[in-house]
């Protein structure tokens, strides 16, 4: 549309148009009945008119796209959209008017995939994240979306766009992965659910009442308030005592295995199997293992050779090891 009047006509937003874009050249002079004004103005399609402060009545919860210019008619502009999106179809995905068109319906609805993104409530250092998720998802469904079957462009967008900023919310924000079912009950259950529940009670809700409300089973509530803990992890770098640093860490709190656990087993395993041995093989074992002797000492004690020292230790000690191997046969086979 030409500008009316004596003054310039309004300026294009910033977006997609201009020459590479099948858009207007820049008018190096006032465009308007006296061509006064020191402004360099651009000459608007009539395709992209910018409508009135307040005309254009926005929907329930869902502006409409206002980059460059929306008409004022949302219906016209609804079908605009789908005529720009026919032509995209019909265009070579590599060639230039493909590729122009494709970035000009992007940046259209790049307002639009951000206000989706601003009605989930996050931290503002995760707001930013959820921008850039809506839009990877603005341009998939733009890259996506099939005109001939008829559906309006936001109708596809917007589902679009949520699925993929609760994708982003399951795979990437917790810090230990759960089961997407474990993760949806405990959103549920720290959230308007299960505050509606505890509202309409007057009372913090059982876990029998949580279940019921919720459709899942007992037992999942319960693994739902342990995956909970999942979300988010702390460190065990972590102070034990806030701000000091040089402290012991949460790290340095936690236990390790024990080998005297193991040892206690053994030992008991033998005590019987000692005590049935005959006096000189257990003097023999007094001596070698809890005195320390030597077999040539044990040998000189005894008045043997060490080679029989020796002989007598391989005899007493594959007695006690086929014995505990029996014993823990036995235990097998009654397990």
């Amino acid at each position: 549309m030409s500008a009316r009047g004596n003054g310039p006509a309004p300026a294009t937003p910033p977006g997609p148009g201009g020459p590479d874009h099948g858009g207007p050249e820049h008018t190096p002079t006032g465009v308007g009945g006296n061509g006064a004004g020191s402004a360099l103005p651009r000459v608007v399609r009539s395709d992209r008119r910018l409508p009135d402060q307040d005309s254009d009545i926005p929907l329930p919860n869902i502006p409409s796209p206002r980059l460059g210019g929306a008409p004022k008619d949302r219906a016209e502009h609804r079908a605009e959209i789908h005529r720009r999106f026919e032509q995209l179809a019909d265009y070579r995905t590599d060639s230039a008017r493909y590729r122009a068109l494709r970035d000009e319906l992007i940046a259209e609805h790049m307002n639009y995939a951000r206000y989706v993104a601003s009605r989930f409530s996050v931290p503002a250092d995760t707001a930013e994240d959820l921008e850039q998720v809506a839009y990877l998802a603005l341009i998939k469904a733009v890259d996506n979306f099939d005109p001939s079957r008829g559906t309006a462009f936001l109708g596809y967008l917007t589902p679009m766009v949520a699925g993929e900023i609760k994708r982003y919310f399951r795979d990437s924000t917790w810090d230990v992965h759960v089961p997407r079912r474990m993760q949806e009950l405990s959103l549920a259950l720290h959230g308007a659910p299960a505050e509606q529940l505890e509202r309409r009670l007057g009372r913090s809700p059982t876990i029998a009442e949580l279940a019921e409300h919720l459709g899942a089973q007992p037992e999942e509530i319960v693994e739902a308030f342990d995956a909970s803990a999942a979300y988010s992890a702390t460190s065990l770098e972590r102070p034990l005592v806030p701000g000091d640093e040089q402290g012991a860490s949460l790290g340095e709190t936690l236990g390790g295995d024990d080998d005297a656990y193991e040892w206690v087993v053994d030992r008991e395993a033998l005590k019987p199997l000692l005590a049935a041995l005959p006096e000189k093989d257990k003097r023999i074992l007094l001596m070698r293992f809890f005195r320390g002797m030597t077999q040539s000492q044990i040998g000189t004690e005894l008045g043997v050779s060490q080679m029989q020292v020796s002989r007598y230790l391989t005899r007493i000690l594959g007695t006690l090891r086929d014995a505990v191997l029996v014993e823990d046969g036995e235990d097998e086979k009654e397990g």
